[in-house]
């Protein structure tokens, strides 16, 4: 693969400044910017947690695995939105049922 030169260079800063527009270039930037350097503290903390796990690993036994509790039933759950919806369906098509017949009695 050929080394990309000056010239090169700057027929693809040209064809991202017609694609993008001059306004817009500077703004995705600074977003790329902020992006990696979250990135690298997110990656620098993991290599820390994964240090201070591999240390405390070596001191200490590993830890009992917990005891699965048995299921319980839900009591009373509230219904999620959806349902709560299909009920005032149900609801309105019966009122809509009892209208039209008190309407044809």
């Amino acid at each position: 693969m050929p080394n990309l030169g000056v010239p090169e260079l700057l027929i693809i800063a040209c064809v991202l400044v017609l694609l993008f527009g001059a306004k817009k270039l500077p703004e995705m930037a600074r977003g790329v910017g902020k992006s990696l350097r979250i990135f690298k503290a997110e990656t620098t903390k993991l290599r820390e947690e994964d240090d201070e796990y591999s240390a405390t690993q070596g001191a200490q036994p590993a830890p009992a695995q917990p005891q699965p509790q048995p299921a319980q039933p839900l009591a009373a759950a509230a219904p999620s939105p959806e349902e709560q919806a299909r009920q005032l369906e149900e609801q309105a098509a019966k009122l809509r049922a009892q209208a039209s017949a008190n309407k044809n009695a």
